[in-house]
């Protein structure tokens, strides 16, 4: 195997309630640029939206199952409980955020950088991390994500010994031990949190699905499954998700992970110029497009 570490993340998914609230907020409070319209493979009569930066690069793509009628979900041990965007314009940002009408909670200082936590429409925490040179956070991308944990060291050895990840920092914040992992390099989504909990969540809108970490090519995401099998982990044979092969799996804590590979991007079905603008259907539901189109709420972008 010639990749011994993950670079870091390619996407978050998260489940949200209506999708024009939640588009409103990515794309005209976050600055995010809707890079895909597309549907839930597993279930066409849901959308499945993805935002990121303009070149919808991985390590700033975050995507949301949007539910019309899903009710709240809570984080709680072994769940993923927050993400956080890098952003160098920190104060600029916090106080654009607080003009659109959005609470920012008081920043907080969490190793040696400055976080401020707002909610999106569902009440999910979203983090602001400061980091300079890192412009907006669409530009900065991923800075982090945080998992919820009853017990840290199985989920760390994961992280450290198989997946090629680093401690870099243990701290108490919010009352509560946390524990910072960063893969090496600088790509952008390397630093991975974990806090301690007993608190038990259950999953609904204002939830993380799952974390996807990025594979550069099939090859390497190949290789990585048999490492995972190799340690006894039970992965998924890979799965074709259009823009990218996927694998699963759940790590010791119960968080669902995915390895995701770069390749082959979001401009394999429209110009880059026109991303997200019309809805993009695989292969297997193009001939229920009227039907699913019929049933799928309408969205203003």
């Amino acid at each position: 195997m010639t990749k011994t570490a993950l670079p870091g993340l390619h996407h978050v998914t998260a489940i949200s309630g209506p999708p024009q609230a939640n588009v409103d907020f990515f794309t005209k409070v976050l600055g995010q640029r809707l890079v895909k319209k597309t549907v839930n493979f597993d279930d066409p009569g849901t959308y499945h939206l993805y935002y990121g930066n303009h070149t919808a690069d991985p390590g700033t793509i975050l995507t949301f199952f949007p539910f019309v009628g899903a009710g709240p979900g809570a984080p709680g041990a072994g769940m993923a409980e927050a993400y956080a965007y890098a952003t160098g314009d920190f104060d600029d940002w916090t106080r654009q955020v607080r003009e659109a009408g959005i609470t920012v909670e008081t920043p907080q200082e969490r190793f040696g950088a400055r976080v401020a936590t707002l909610r999106d429409p569902d009440g999910a925490a979203v983090e602001l991390v400061e980091v300079a040179g890192a412009g907006s956070p669409a530009e900065g991308g991923f800075h982090s994500v945080t998992l919820a944990e009853a017990d840290l060291e199985p989920t760390q050895r994961l992280m450290t010994d198989i997946l090629g990840y680093e401690e870099v920092g243990h701290e108490q914040s919010d009352g509560r031990e946390r524990l910072r992992l960063r893969a090496p390099g600088d790509a952008r989504g390397a630093v991975l949190d974990l806090v301690r909990t007993q608190s038990r969540g259950h999953s609904g809108a204002g939830t993380i699905h799952h974390v996807a970490f990025r594979a550069e090519d099939d090859e390497t995401q190949l290789a990585w499954r048999e490492k995972l099998l190799s340690e006894g982990y039970q992965v998924t044979p890979v799965i074709d998700r259009q823009y990218f092969n996927a694998i699963y799996f759940r790590e010791p804590g119960g968080v669902l992970f995915e390895i995701a590979t770069d390749p082959p991007g979001f401009t394999r079905d429209e110009p880059l110029e026109h991303l997200g603008e019309a809805l993009k259907l695989p292969e297997k539901y193009e001939g229920m497009r009227d039907r699913i189109e019929a049933a799928l709420p309408p969205i203003a972008a």
